[in-house]
C-alpha cells in the first residue's frame, strides 16, 4: 500500500478519567494523529471534522469520506455523561457509517478501540464484531506511535498494539499537530485544548480503582515542563487561547521523582512552577488555564507540599478553576472493597484545605479554585447503607459552610481489564431505586452550592453563548474552563458574542441568568423582575423612556447601576 497522501480525521469524542475531548474541548488525540502523520511528511493533506459536523448531511460525509486513502475515527466516552457542547459517536454510527465507507483505509482509535464503548454508565463495555469488521485496524495501543509507523513503512508493519516508550516522542507530534485545531469548529472562540503532562497513574503500583482503566497504561511516564511549554506556545501560535492542564490523574505529583516508583509520590511544587511560569510566559494573552483531576490522598499524606503546590497553581492559573476528586463513595467498607484513594475523614479534610486556599474572589465572578467531587455507583461492597453515608457525607460539607464546584454522580461503566468486569453490573441493577433517590438528592444539594456560591445579583463574567434553543426559548452559555457553570437566559442572545450574566435562579446542574447590561428602556418588566422583584420591576417601568443616564440613575439604586443601561439587551 502507498504512503498516504490525503487524510481524514473524524472526531468522534472521548471521555475518560484523565482526558476529555467533547467541544468545545479538543483532546489529545486529534492533534497527536495530526503531528505523527506531519512529522513523517509535511505535505500530507489533514482535514478534521467532528461527529456533529458529519450528522447534519451523513450521506455527504459518506462520499467525502470515500474521496481519502486513510480515514481515522477517534472514539471512547467511558466516563460518560450529558453534554451541551456535542455528542459522542454511537454505537450504531459506527456499524452504519463506516460500512458504507468502503474506500479509504480506516484506522479505529481511542478509548473506544482500547477497552470498548459504552454510551451510559450501568452497563458493561465492549467493541462488536459489528463494529470491528467495519475497519482495517483497531488501534489497541497508543495511536501517535501506529500513525508514525504507518505514515512511515505502511500498514504491514505497523502495530497497533504498540506503546510509546518515550514521552520525547509524544512532544515532538503533539508540537506538530497543534495546528490541526484550526479546523475545529470552535477555534477563535471558545476552543479549550487538553494538555498532558504524564499518562497513567501513580496508583497503578497496588493497581488503583477497581473500575478505572487509566492504571492500564502501566507505569507513568512524564513529559519535562520544557516539552509542555513548547506545545502550548505552537497551540498558542495556531490561535488557541483556553488551556486546561488535565490530562493525568493528580496534578499535584506532576514532575515528582518518585512517580511511577511509590503508590504515593511527594508533590514537587519547584515542577509544577516551571510548567505554569513557562505557560504565561509562552501564551501571554491566554484567557484560560485551569486544571482537572487532584488526589485527595497526595493532599492528606503531604499536606504541606500539597498546600505550597495548591498555592503555586492559584499564582498562575485563571479562576473559576476546579480541582475534580474522585472520592466514588463516602463509605469505608466501599473504599476498601475498591482500592479506592481516600476514607471519608481524609477525602473532607482536602476538600476543607482547597477551599481555605482556593475560595477566594476571581476577577470573572468566580472563586480562585474550588473542589468538585465525584461519586460512582454500584462499586464492589456497595449496599443501602452506602447510599446513607455517600448522603451525611454531602451534607456534612454543606453545613460545615465549605463549597463545591460540582457533584458528579454516575453509574459504574464496567471495563474489560478492570477488576470491576468480575463483579459486572448486578450491584447497580439492584439499586437502581436507591440510585434515583441519591441522584435527586444530589440535585438538591447542588443547588444550595451554587446558590451559595453565586447569590442572586451576582455576576459572571467571560461567558460564551453556544446556543439557543428555539422550542425552550433558552439561550445557553457557560464560561471556559474546567467543569464551567451552565447559564440559561429567558431570550434569545446570539453566538458568537462573549458577555455578562446576572444570576437569578438556580437548578441542581446549572443556573439561571440574564444577560447585562439590560436595555433599561426595552427590557421586559417581567425580565427585570426576576432579578430586582416586582416592586423594583415595577418602578423601573413606571419611570421609563428614560432619555438618559443620568435620569436612569436617579431611578435606581446605586448596587443596580451595573445591571442597566440605554442600549443594552432586550430580554
Amino acid at each position: 500500500m502507498a504512503r498516504p497522501r490525503r487524510v481524514l480525521i473524524l472526531d468522534g469524542y472521548t471521555d475518560e478519567p484523565a482526558g476529555f475531548g467533547v467541544p468545545p474541548y479538543i483532546d489529545v488525540y486529534p492533534r497527536y494523529i495530526a503531528g505523527a502523520f506531519w512529522h513523517i511528511d509535511k505535505s500530507i493533506e489533514i482535514h478534521y471534522l467532528t461527529v456533529d459536523q458529519e450528522r447534519v448531511d451523513v450521506k455527504e460525509f459518506v462520499k467525502k469520506a470515500n474521496t481519502y486513502d486513510t480515514v481515522v475515527v477517534i472514539a471512547g466516552a467511558v466516563v460518560p455523561g450529558k453534554y451541551l457542547g456535542g455528542e459522542p459517536i454511537k454505537l450504531e454510527e459506527l456499524k452504519q457509517w463506516f460500512r458504507l465507507v468502503d474506500k479509504p483505509f480506516k484506522i479505529l482509535v481511542g478509548a473506544a478501540a482500547r477497552w470498548g464503548l459504552g454510551n451510559e454508565g450501568g452497563t458493561v463495555a465492549s467493541l462488536p464484531k459489528s463494529v470491528k469488521e467495519n475497519f482495517d485496524v483497531i488501534v489497541t495501543g497508543d495511536p501517535e506511535v501506529y500513525i508514525l509507523d504507518y505514515a512511515r513503512y505502511g500498514p504491514e508493519h505497523a502495530e497497533p498494539w504498540r506503546i510509546v516508550d518515550d514521552m520525547n516522542i509524544v512532544s515532538e507530534v503533539a508540537v506538530k499537530g497543534a495546528r490541526i485545531t484550526r479546523q475545529h469548529p470552535n477555534h477563535g472562540y471558545n476552543l479549550i485544548a487538553e494538555i498532558e503532562t504524564f499518562r497513567s497513574c501513580s496508583r497503578w503500583i497496588s493497581g488503583g480503582c477497581s473500575f478505572c482503566v487509566t492504571k492500564l497504561y502501566g507505569r507513568p511516564k512524564q513529559r519535562s515542563p520544557r516539552d509542555i511549554v513548547r506545545e502550548v506556545e505552537a497551540l498558542y501560535r495556531a490561535g488557541v487561547r483556553h488551556f486546561r492542564i488535565g490530562r493525568q490523574a493528580d496534578i499535584l505529583v506532576y514532575g515528582s521523582a518518585s512517580l511511577g516508583q511509590e503508590e504515593w509520590p511527594r508533590p514537587n511544587p519547584r515542577a509544577l512552577e516551571q510548567l505554569f511560569y513557562g505557560i504565561r510566559y509562552v501564551a501571554p494573552g491566554l484567557k484560560t488555564l485551569h486544571i482537572d483531576n487532584m488526589n485527595a490522598g497526595t493532599i492528606v499524606r503531604y499536606l504541606d507540599k500539597s498546600i505550597e503546590a495548591l498555592k503555586v497553581i492559584i499564582k498562575y492559573h485563571t479562576p473559576g478553576d476546579v480541582a475534580a476528586l474522585g472520592i466514588e463513595t463516602a463509605d469505608p467498607r466501599v473504599v476498601k472493597a475498591n482500592n479506592l484513594k481516600t476514607l471519608p475523614e481524609e477525602s473532607l479534610k482536602a476538600i476543607e484545605v482547597i477551599n481555605h486556599y482556593g475560595n477566594r474572589p476571581g476577577y470573572n465572578g468566580l472563586p480562585e479554585l474550588l473542589p468538585g467531587i465525584n461519586f460512582v455507583l454500584g462499586l464492589a461492597g456497595e449496599t443501602a447503607e452506602t447510599y446513607r453515608l455517600n448522603e451525611e457525607f454531602i451534607k456534612t460539607i454543606y453545613e460545615r459552610g465549605l463549597l463545591l464546584r460540582r457533584i458528579n454522580v454516575r453509574k459504574v461503566l464496567v471495563l474489560p481489564g478492570t477488576t470491576m468486569a468480575r463483579v459486572g453490573t448486578k450491584i447497580i441493577q439492584k439499586h437502581r431505586n436507591l440510585a434515583k433517590r441519591f441522584q435527586r438528592i444530589v440535585n438538591e444539594y447542588s443547588r444550595r452550592f451554587l446558590e451559595r456560591l453565586l447569590p442572586r445579583g451576582s455576576m459572571l463574567s467571560y461567558v460564551y453563548v453556544e446556543h439557543y434553543d428555539a422550542r425552550l426559548g433558552v439561550t445557553f452559555a457557560r464560561q471556559a474552563g474546567s467543569y464551567p457553570i451552565v447559564v440559561e437566559m429567558p431570550c434569545q442572545v446570539d453566538a458568537p458574542a462573549v458577555i455578562r450574566v446576572a444570576i437569578y435562579g438556580y437548578s441542581g446542574r446549572s443556573i439561571r441568568g440574564l444577560p447585562v447590561p439590560l436595555n433599561a428602556n426595552t427590557a421586559r418588566v417581567t425580565t427585570i423582575a426576576k432579578l430586582l422583584g416586582r416592586s423594583r420591576a415595577a418602578v423601573i417601568a413606571s419611570r421609563r423612556p428614560f432619555r438618559s443616564v443620568e435620569e436612569l440613575y436617579s431611578v435606581l439604586k446605586p448596587e443596580e447601576y451595573r445591571y442597566f443601561s440605554l442600549s443594552g439587551f432586550t430580554c
